[in-house]
């Protein structure tokens, strides 16, 4: 978080800007300084603008009042009018720290360039108090307007602020993100370790120790990370998720999946992540609880290819196989150049006795990928069915060719079936 400093030397949390302190009672617009002051502290900023207007009209030269000018014109919403009001008062005197960085923030903020300038005279100025807090603040607003142009340079300035305020947590997270984005992660791991030293509770720091040990493949830290951070935030969908996604890669399905189910429950209707548990469920060979998380999604987008031939798989291995080679029609049937699926509708078409199906699906798929041991077999087995010797005795001795010895009871019957049917070729 960001902390504003006054010139009067109170802290302000959560403030954009700062303020000015009171006009010495000398100067020859003091009583419309002082109303305007007083108008101010009661956070009653339209009454302040007449005041201050006539003080910069009498004297274009006051810093002072051009700058309660910008900071009463961002109270109430008049961005332009502050950024012309601060920009006059750094005109006016262009060492004073606070009217440097309250430009710079709001240009910052405005998405207007310039910003860096001011940040960067900032944190070459001394605040009128609170030293410390108010150098920090510029060099973290400095950070954060470099950090997409210049990204190195931001990591500096956020080194020099944490170099002023040890204790804060915010420098550490603002580098954080940055030097991931670099892939400079084991950086961003001590960035991410410090700020929890700092603050064992900072949801911000955890996730962003998580997102580092995912990314290194450091599972069982990231698990480590992710629970601790689903003991902050309970309701967390993404952690529970990424939690569910490291168990499954960390070979703890089971637990994987009850992650995916609570993210689902909390993110309902999100078919990438039901389709994520349905993967994993098929992973595991669950294949009834699968197919009916396909079935659900199917439903919502029935011209899905892959959801009908994930359906066909699901059902294949559940040896139902009629239902199977249906669903792999279809899906083959809006996505013609599946390879794969025409192995699979091979087959359910095989165990259907289906044998034309079968050896269509066959050639079929050898047009989009490598004929196997497997696929010779099939095919000569369908042709053999349908007493098609001649074509069955080739794909025997073919399948015979390439099966090394890994496939002995095929070999066996291959070389069986060539006995009993080439004497009558």
């Amino acid at each position: 978080m960001v902390v504003a400093v006054t010139m009067a030397g109170s802290l302000r949390p959560d403030a954009q800007t700062v303020r000015h302190h009171k006009i010495a009672v000398e100067d020859p617009n003091a009583a419309n300084l002082a109303q305007a002051e007083a108008a101010i502290q009661k956070k009653d900023f339209s009454s302040a603008l007449d005041p201050l207007n006539k003080v910069v009209t009498a004297d274009p030269k006051n810093y002072e009042a051009w700058f309660d000018l910008g900071f009463v014109n961002n109270a109430l919403g008049k961005t332009s009018d502050a950024i012309a009001a601060y920009r006059q008062s750094v005109a006016a005197k262009p060492d004073v720290f606070e009217s440097n960085l309250n430009l710079g923030l709001m240009l910052a903020r405005a998405g207007q360039p310039g910003a860096e300038e001011f940040l960067r005279a900032a944190t070459k100025l001394t605040p009128t108090a609170h030293a410390a807090e108010g150098k920090e603040q510029a060099w973290l607003a400095l950070g954060h307007a470099l950090e997409k142009s210049t990204p190195d340079e931001a990591i500096r300035a956020f080194q020099e602020a944490s170099k002023l305020q040890p204790n804060d947590i915010e420098p550490y997270l603002s580098a954080g993100p940055i030097l991931e984005q670099q892939k400079r992660l084991p950086e961003a791991e001590q960035m991410y370790k410090r700020a929890v030293t700092l603050d064992p509770q900072s949801v911000e720091a955890v996730t962003g120790l998580a997102n580092v040990y995912m990314s290194s493949h450091r599972f069982p830290e990231a698990e480590d990370a992710l629970k601790k951070l689903l003991v902050m935030r309970p309701n967390a969908a993404n952690a529970h998720l990424e939690l569910g996604r490291i168990l499954a890669a960390s070979g703890k399905p089971d637990e994987a999946i009850a992650e995916l189910e609570i993210a689902e429950h909390a993110q309902p209707g999100d078919a990438a992540l039901q389709r994520e548990i349905a993967d994993l469920l098929m992973g595991q060979k669950k294949y009834a609880q699968a197919e009916s998380q396909y079935q659900l999604l199917v439903a919502k987008n029935p011209n899905d290819a892959e959801l009908h031939a994930s359906i066909g798989r699901a059902l294949l291995y559940q040896k139902k196989f009629a239902d199977a080679q249906q669903e792999l029609l279809n899906a083959l049937r809006l996505k013609p150049d599946m390879g794969p699926v025409y192995g699979d509708l091979a087959i359910a078409a095989d165990q259907n006795q289906n044998y034309p199906l079968t050896i269509k699906a066959l050639d079929v798929r050898a047009k989009f990928l490598p004929e196997l041991p497997t696929t010779y077999f099939m095919r000569a087995s369908a042709y053999d069915h349908l007493r098609d010797e001649k074509h069955a005795a080739e794909n025997y001795h073919r399948f015979l060719e390439v099966a090394n010895g890994k496939f002995p009871d095929q070999e066996w019957q291959a070389k069986h079936r060539l006995i009993a049917i080439e004497p009558r070729k």
